[in-house]
């Protein structure tokens, strides 16, 4: 297949078109060439000879290092008359297959394997990462990289190279050089459905340091910090954020609590609160604040001007709604512009904000926190100060001796006990809680009847109680909010989610404690179970108006759910066509009967025309047949799930496949009769005769 391997000159070497590979990468090809050019050529060409040209070859395996050496030649780091060697195939019908084989039968070095031999060249042979570099064509940065995770801890070095996790996993370790945290953070996760995330990898290493931009941080300073003895680790090399971290929490913490501590005081001072309680971060935790009752203040009484505004508004708005009550009155856009700002500012002038007087604030609680910044502030919501609960009697009882007794051997006075614990701080009893649940989100995760019970628990107690300050979940299911307002019209869904609301079992909302309903709503059949699922979730949705973000969702469960919507909705005066104009409702008639059913209406009055509107619409007056089809099959756009093109193409496949079309001679005639009566009427058909329900 192949001769011996000669040395060519470059000049006489050019790419071969049946080369395999056509695409390359401009960064790949830099490495090559500065490899090429410290190292030498380490691996030979393959080439065919050209036809009637002697001396001339063409390369059909190596034309990357061939192009490298090219540029090589150009740049004068290579002489002219370069050699290169070159294996010749002897058949030139085997150049495609051997490219192929030289491409694809290639093994690429395990990420470990790199950093071994980085730390190889750095540590034996004593390269410098810049010459590293150089000497290969890539970044000092990379080569830093891989100098990082050739030092990672062992377990996790080990998982590397035999492929058990990925190079992304194994950066996410080294953001800290602290092999210890890796260790520790590997332990925690190895085992849990989060170890392959490379967030909460970096999240759970950040926990054992903190940035330099951290609240705490800006509220200790640095100097102070370091100081105390707290070390500083550099910005890691897998990230582009030019900040350090801050690696002895546990300094930190106690520097930061003290600090806030003496700030929170002089505050309670300055502002006349009677209790203070410092929170080290940026948010309350959830379990400090849910069994206290929030303060709210007064709001102060309107002076003698904004009373007499307040009234001159009140009584424009009545005017104007007033003049809405009339069905000719066409409100113009200037009229709905002024009532907007009636609106707007007799809101400004009665929803005032609460003030806490001082005599309130001296029994308060409040709470002082960290802004952005490392600033500390109060937070804006106080609570009624718990009452200290009084000590039981038995300290010294008139009846006990006075003299001083010995504790009885192996007894210990409750008040020495407490000293003996060790200092827990918050960030230590927020980790505890955090590594308690996630352990109890494990097994939640893992048992999917489980989870699906305690979602569905979590939602309907939450929102069948007044206040639901014991459920430590952020699983929501409120009712999602009304464009109306309290407006609910009367509709056929509205009715049924009434009688389903109705059915649901709720014998288990009567305990007190939440532990027992829990177990009473398990205790449920698993028909009560799933409608109270339905329940929760359904009343989650959101009415979004016709063409917003969100829609095609909705439309889309409504077409996967197969409502048929005009057999459960029809439009009437109240919910429809009150809120139209007389020539909105005209243009409805028109699209349905043509010119001469408008005609027929076109002298009623709006309230007239809006009631003949709702009966056609529902088909409770006699019409002709096709007028009253395409009425009982419109709906407007807002209400529909499927497009009107769709659904009126459907139609009419329907109508012609099944001769909808054709009228029965003594129908004919009945319609007729009933037009003639119709016609008769003097006010042009403003009293519509009712439907007979012989049709």
């Amino acid at each position: 297949m192949s001769k011996s391997i000669i040395f060519l000159p470059a000049a006489n070497l050019a790419k071969s078109p049946v080369n395999v590979r056509k695409r390359t990468d401009p960064r790949a090809d830099a490495e090559l060439e500065a490899s090429i050019a410290s190292h030498g050529l380490l691996q030979n060409l393959v080439a065919v000879p050209v036809a009637r040209k002697k001396g001339q070859y063409r390369i059909t395996a190596g034309g990357r290092r061939l192009d490298a050496i090219h540029r090589l030649i150009e740049k004068s780091l290579l002489p002219a008359d370069y050699e290169v060697p070159v294996q010749i195939l002897s058949n030139a019908k085997d150049g495609r297959e051997i490219s192929l084989a030289e491409n694809f039968d290639r093994l690429q070095m395990n990420p470990a394997e790199e950093c071994r031999a980085f730390r190889d060249l750095l540590e034996v042979e004593g390269r410098t990462p810049a010459e590293i570099a150089k000497r290969f064509g890539i970044e000092e940065r990379f080569v830093l990289g891989r100098l990082r995770l050739a030092n990672l801890a062992e377990p996790i070095f080990d998982a590397l190279e035999g492929d058990e996790i990925t190079l992304d996993i194994a950066k996410a370790y080294a953001t800290t050089a602290d092999t210890g945290r890796q260790t520790a953070v590997w332990e925690l996760l190895r085992n849990s459905y989060s170890r392959d995330n490379v967030n909460e990898i970096r999240r759970s290493l950040n926990g054992y340091s903190y940035r330099a931009s951290d609240p705490k941080a800006l509220l200790v300073g640095r100097d102070a910090y370091i100081a105390a003895g707290g070390r500083v680790e550099d910005a890691d090399l897998f990230s582009t954020a030019a900040d350090e971290r801050w690696i002895d929490t546990h300094i930190l913490d106690e520097l930061a609590e003290a600090r806030l501590a003496a700030e929170a005081e002089l505050i309670r001072q300055r502002e006349g609160i009677g209790e203070v309680r410092i929170v080290t971060g940026q948010r309350i935790p959830y379990m400090e604040t849910y069994a206290l009752e929030p303060l709210t203040g007064v709001a102060e009484p309107l002076t003698d001007e904004e009373e007499n505004r307040k009234q001159e508004i009140e009584q424009e708005i009545a005017v104007i709604e007033q003049l809405c009550e009339d069905a000719d009155y066409e409100p113009e856009a200037d009229d709905e512009t002024r009532y907007t700002a009636l609106q707007d500012e007799l809101a400004a002038i009665v929803e005032r904000v609460p003030v806490v007087a001082p005599e309130q604030k001296a029994s308060a609680l409040a709470y002082v926190m960290l802004g952005a910044d490392g600033t500390p502030h109060v937070h804006h919501q106080l609570y009624v100060a718990p009452v200290a609960e009084e000590e039981g009697d038995g300290a010294k009882d008139g009846n006990e001796e006075d003299g001083d007794e010995e504790p009885v051997d192996g007894e210990q006075d409750a008040d020495t006990a407490e000293d003996d614990r060790p200092a827990i701080s918050q960030r230590l009893r927020d980790m505890l809680a955090m590594m308690k649940t996630e352990l109890l989100a494990v097994h939640v995760a893992s048992d999917p009847a489980f989870a699906l019970d305690l979602g569905t628990f979590i939602m309907v107690d939450r929102e069948c109680r007044y206040a639901a300050y014991d459920v430590p979940s952020e699983l929501r299911a409120s009712t999602a909010p009304r464009l109306l307002g309290d407006f609910k019209p009367e509709t056929s869904a509205a009715a049924e989610w009434a009688r389903l609301d109705e059915a649901l079992d709720r014998s288990w909302a009567a305990h007190r404690a939440i532990e027992e309903r829990y177990d009473a709503f398990c205790a449920l059949d698993d028909e009560a179970r799933a409608a109270w699922l339905g329940w929760a979730i359904a009343r989650t949705l959101h009415a979004v108006p016709d063409g917003r973000n969100g829609t095609g969702f909705l439309n889309h469960l409504g077409r996967k759910l197969g409502i048929d919507v005009a057999a459960w909705w029809r439009p009437t005066a109240l919910t429809f066509f009150d809120k139209l104009t007389k020539p909105g409702i005209l243009a409805l008639f028109e699209e349905i009967g043509g010119v001469e059913l408008r005609a027929r209406y076109a002298g009623s009055k709006k309230h007239d025309l809006a009631a003949s509107a709702e009966r056609l619409f529902s088909g409770n007056v006699v019409v002709e047949h096709n007028y009253l089809k395409r009425a009982l099959a419109w709906l407007p756009d807002g209400m529909r799930f499927t497009p009107a093109e769709a659904e009126n193409d459907g139609m009419i496949s329907a109508e012609i496949e099944g001769g909808l079309l054709m009228a029965a001679a003594d129908e004919a005639g009945e319609v007729a009769e009933n037009l003639s009566i119709m016609s008769d009427e003097d006010d042009g058909a403003a009293d519509d005769t009712e439907l007979v329900q012989a049709a």
